[in-house]
């Protein structure tokens, strides 16, 4: 049986089954990555109530194929902060409401989330930042689905995975952390015909693309568990959360295209979010805990990031963003581009949509740098 989808005022009926699209074709720029040196990485964790540092190795979910193993989610008690830390990029791009004709498209915005204990360190100034825009979603996008790309996420170097399952076990993708971080649920159901609907506008796109069953991964359910409060400022019941990976690949073309081919979603009430750093350097993390300020190649790549996102038109703005992987900074700001290429997919999506930063905390070697492409239409009108 299918289902029918009514995400405007057009019907979509899909099958439920995951199922690889019959294609004959795949995107020319699509071509693979650059081998990633990292295997393991070691990652510091600082937790909060002590301010003790921690070591655990983060598994490398760069290589094709491999895929961490999914743990039962249980609901642990959790207390609630007026801070909160997050070391890692969020993007989420803003459609126009279909059922409010007069409304403006709605933007596109970057935001910093952080690694596991994202949900739990609650002095970090970004947190508060994260928690903004969650409310400014709820309230004043209230979107119908959303999409969501994490860089702990890749496919292959030719081809995109769509997560069709309508529930899975979330993904702990994590090492060494306390027992509770793997005990931590965040609610959230798929869409199997929001997940067709994907892979059909992929085809059509020329983007070779496969359904699979999944849970979501920490690059979600982390920032997840902070932006959408499950007690606080929760999304809707009724809108669904649908994961689609990353190519295997470091070219930044081949991203771009990937967003543009989500972009007609964005007109069907969909919410895409696309989660990253905007400077991500885990070898060099353990040195700068305890230093002020920044690593030289956190302020100079964020400054080029910004630079690069608030070009004015499209065709200069995809091409200052390839650019900046090819910048003499590039490998030491992002060692693998995993991190940097969902800011691509964001930028491809937003279309004409005008990118401006609206904060950035380059700290140590990671940079926290939040964007927008467009403006929020005010309750009651004017602009956010």
């Amino acid at each position: 049986m299918g289902e029918t989808c009514a995400l405007d005022k057009t019907l979509y009926t899909f099958s439920h089954a995951s199922y690889l699209l019959p294609l004959t074709h795949t995107h020319p720029r699509c071509s693979p990555r650059l081998d990633n040196p990292l295997s393991s990485i070691t990652y510091i964790y600082r937790q909060p109530a002590s301010k003790r540092l921690q070591t655990f190795l983060l598994q490398s979910e760069t290589t094709s194929g491999s895929r961490p193993t999914a743990s039962p989610p249980r609901t642990i008690p959790r207390q609630h902060h007026q801070n909160d830390q997050n070391p890692s990029l969020l993007h989420l791009t803003r459609h126009a409401n279909p059922e409010s004709p007069s409304s403006p498209t709605v933007d596109t915005l970057t935001i910093s989330p952080g690694g596991p204990n994202l949900f739990e360190d609650y002095t970090h100034p970004a947190y508060a930042k994260l928690q903004t825009i969650g409310r400014e979603i709820t309230r004043q996008v209230q979107p119908k689905a959303i999409i969501v790309l994490s860089a702990h996420w890749q496919a292959s170097p030719s081809a995109i995975e769509v997560n069709t399952a309508a529930s899975q076990p979330l993904i702990y993708d994590y090492y060494g952390f306390p027992p509770h971080y793997y005990k931590v649920e965040y609610p959230n159901t798929g869409s199997p015909a929001l997940a067709s609907r994907i892979l059909t506008t992929l085809h059509e796109a020329g983007i070779e693309a496969e359904g699979v069953n999944r849970g979501l991964d920490h690059g979600v359910f982390a920032p997840f568990l902070v932006a959408f409060d499950p007690e606080k400022n929760p999304l809707k019941s009724d809108v669904p959360i649908v994961q689609v990976s990353l190519f295997d690949s470091d070219d930044g073309e081949c991203h771009l295209a990937l967003g543009k081919a989500l972009a007609p979603l964005r007109e069907e009430g969909v919410l895409v979010i696309c989660s990253g750093m905007a400077v991500h350097n885990l070898r060099d993390l353990r040195g700068s805990f305890g230093k002020p300020g920044a690593q030289a190649y956190t302020l100079s790549f964020d400054a080029a990031l910004k630079e690069a996102v608030e070009q004015d038109g499209i065709e200069a703005r995809e091409k200052a963003m390839v650019a900046l992987l090819r910048r003499s900074d590039a490998r030491r700001a992002h060692p693998s581009f995993e991190h940097l290429l969902p800011m691509h997919v964001a930028a491809g999506a937003a279309g004409e949509d005008k990118g401006r930063q609206l904060w950035t905390l380059p700290e140590g070697s990671m940079s926290w740098a939040q964007y927008r492409f467009g403006e929020v239409e005010a309750v009651g009108g004017g602009q956010l």
